[in-house]
């Protein structure tokens, strides 16, 4: 399967003084002496070589996927992307795939950061990794950056900007940007739908449900797909590098890691099965990860409605597209789990994924009562 059809969460970019970037984690530790040595390397032709001495490395918390690293050296500071320990880049990680659509989309899509060089030789790290430059600026994150505030005017032009800069996405060219072979086009819904039902019955523990009856109302009401398009597939406020100065001016929208060519609604879905807005539930307001609830922030409903105005394409089938978001979200958190489940990884960030699994299935299944 293609990359962008998979599962995954990616790590995050973000500023230096970002909380989330950590002491490296030892399970996630790597050879800073061969990565700077491959990266001297790679500079050596171009204008700005890198300054004697090896870089200090800080490890971002947000990946659940890929792993991310700030590269620190006494000029610049960089970003390291790389699978976790053990997985090929045939698989969940490609990392040559990620780094090709992000130089792909560069030339027109401006919020791309400039891809640095891609390291293929696995006798470094062994797996492909990638290198890009780090694109100073605030992210949104469970609370919003002091830097930006929270006025409620304010939040809801950045809602409305987190919009239009999907129709954007949605606009492009894909041809044009050479990325015309990218995912295996029209089919998308229902590759999805069989894909996700698959990978979500793997990755199944005893202590979630089983989201057979959601998954049977799925392979049951699917639409068609509405066309074919550039999707980034994890577009969320917490993928935003604002300017803090002028926070609804974007400088990078990050994690390209399960961008395909596929469905656009498909992509809306998946986007808003993250957006926790101010009355959903204590407990889900436990695992929102950027400030959806704010007041000023758009609604779903208000969200959808605002893409379909500028778009021109219908709602009427959104109950699918918000069940199968809230389920591939499902599937991605059970995949994570199950690693953790399994001693795979020791990262206590994964320890309650299995209650977001029960959570859910519950919206999933009020969704579908209320659709009839």
């Amino acid at each position: 399967r293609r990359r962008g059809e998979r599962g995954g969460r990616a790590g995050a970019m973000t500023a230096v003084d970002d909380p989330s970037a950590r002491p490296v984690r030892d399970e996630d530790a790597f050879d800073v002496a061969a990565v700077d040595a491959w990266l001297r390397s790679a500079l050596a032709d171009g204008p700005a070589p890198l300054p004697p001495g090896l870089p200090t490395v800080r490890q971002f918390a947000g990946g659940a996927s890929n792993l991310t690293y700030l590269l620190r050296y006494a000029d610049r500071d960089l970003i390291l992307r790389r699978p976790p320990a053990g997985t090929k880049a045939s698989s969940a990680h490609d990392m040559a795939r990620e780094h090709r659509i992000q130089a792909a989309l560069a030339p027109v899509f401006p919020y791309v950061p400039r891809m640095v060089a891609l390291c293929t030789d696995h006798g470094v790290l062994g797996s492909d990794f990638y290198v890009m430059e780090r694109v100073a600026g605030v992210i949104p994150r469970a609370t919003m950056p002091p830097q930006v505030g929270t006025d409620p005017a304010l939040m809801r032009a950045l809602a409305e900007r987190f919009v239009d800069l999907l129709v954007e996405l949605h606009g492009i060219d894909a041809a044009a940007a050479g990325l015309g072979d990218l995912g295996r086009g029209p089919g998308y819904v229902a590759r999805q739908v069989a894909g996700w039902c698959e990978r979500y019955r793997a990755a199944k523990t005893w202590n979630v449900p089983s989201f057979e009856r959601v998954m049977r109302w799925l392979e049951a009401n699917q639409p068609p797909d509405v066309a074919t398009c550039v999707i980034h597939n994890d577009f969320r406020l917490d993928n935003l590098v604002l300017d803090p100065q002028r926070p609804l001016t974007v400088r990078a929208v990050l994690d390209w890691e399960l961008a395909t060519r596929g469905d656009p609604l498909m992509d809306l879905g998946a986007s808003l099965a993250y957006w926790v807005q101010a009355d959903d539930g204590r407990l889900m307001q436990r695992f929102r990860r950027q400030p959806s609830h704010l007041p000023g922030m758009l609604t779903r409903r208000e969200i959808v409605a605002r893409y379909c105005a500028a778009t021109g394409r219908s709602a009427d089938a959104w109950p699918f597209y918000e069940v199968f978001g809230l389920f591939r979200l499902a599937g991605i958190a059970q995949q994570i789990y199950y690693r953790y489940h399994h001693r795979q990884t020791r990262n206590p960030a994964f320890r309650a994924f299995w209650v977001a699994a029960h959570l859910l299935e519950r919206r999933c299944r009020a969704i579908i009562r209320a659709a009839g």
